[in-house]
């Protein structure tokens, strides 16, 4: 995955959710039927689509957003927002007599979180949508899609794209082998490897054997990110597991970091095409670390950050 055309930003359309995070902090995460008393409640914009579209717009990225939000407060205030972040918002529809989708997010001390969605508008994202949004998709130089929203419109949407297909597949569910077959790229973590896999990935061994499970599905490149251990990745046409590292990190809140990755992998696939693919993954990895530092999820993607003043360590499996 390299080139040696660095100059030409590609548009990066991401379909997907929006959705409003109510986010209460506290010592600790409480246990069934328990009551804690919090630290702090902060409102703020969030949503795994929309959390990936501002990331890489705060990156530099060429952004387009195709979502849905409720005709309620939130709604306007989200898309406002969008715009103000430097987001072409011409495919973001007000939903009538619904609510925006929105998030209750326990954040603990340590930076562990627990969350619940109320899809909302997000759940009206359909096909439709993709139908008129179809120029648009069929441009896009990336496509981002994850599984927030209906999981029939992100399969039509990467049916028709062009480019570069970047599936997150979060939340994790396992009947999704037809869109894999598109994926150019499928990013997911240590849990939704486990699920898609059927096995038990919690190291980096387990996870080299499950990116070769994966790359049978259908997917042409493959990337589990890992935590603080970074992230590891292959192709079909280098099956060689690559194991990126990342620098470790004191966490404040981890809440959207598997997003700060996203983002930042399509800004920088789109802007940085003469680096190495693990170089481009370690420099997401950096983003996704700098973003845990941080409290709430889209407030601490970091702007117009120069993620490629390092050499990142890497080790072949």
């Amino acid at each position: 995955m390299t080139s040696n055309n660095s100059c030409k930003s590609g548009k990066i359309v991401v379909i997907g959710s929006c959705s409003v995070d109510f986010t209460t902090f506290a010592p600790r995460l409480p246990g069934p039927g328990e009551t804690l008393v919090g630290t702090k409640f902060m409102t703020s914009f969030g949503g795994k689509g929309a959390n990936q579209c501002v990331a890489a717009a705060k990156l530099g990225g060429d952004t387009y957003m195709i979502s849905r939000l409720g005709d309620d407060q939130w709604g306007k205030n989200y898309k406002d927002h969008l715009q103000e972040v430097g987001i072409n918002v011409s495919q973001v529809k007000v939903t009538p007599n619904t609510t925006s989708g929105i998030a209750q997010i326990n954040v603990a001390e340590s930076g562990e979180n627990q969350i619940v969605i109320v899809p909302g508008a997000n759940a009206k994202l359909s096909t439709s949508d993709v139908d008129a949004a179809s120029e648009l998709i069929k441009s896009a130089d990336i496509l981002i899609g994850q599984l927030e929203t209906p999981y029939e419109t992100t399969l039509e949407a990467f049916k028709i794209n062009r480019g570069l297909k970047l599936l997150n597949a979060a939340p994790a569910r396992t009947d999704i082998a037809e869109i894999l077959k598109y994926c150019t790229i499928l990013c997911v973590n240590e849990p939704e490897a486990s699920l898609l896999t059927n096995l038990t990935v919690d190291s980096v061994k387990a996870a080299a054997t499950a990116l070769s499970k994966l790359l049978e599905m259908g997917c042409e490149t493959v990337i589990i990110t890992l935590g603080e251990k970074g992230a590891i990745f292959a192709s079909v046409k280098d099956t060689q597991p690559i194991h990126v590292r990342c620098d470790p990190v004191v966490p404040v809140d981890t809440t959207g970091a598997g997003d700060a990755f996203v983002g930042a992998l399509a800004t920088f696939l789109a802007t940085k095409k003469d680096y190495p693919m693990h170089q481009v993954v370690g420099a997401a990895c950096h983003v996704a670390s700098l973003s845990v530092t941080k409290e709430g999820t889209q407030t601490s993607y970091p702007t117009n950050y120069n993620a490629f003043n390092k050499e990142y360590q890497y080790k072949r499996l």
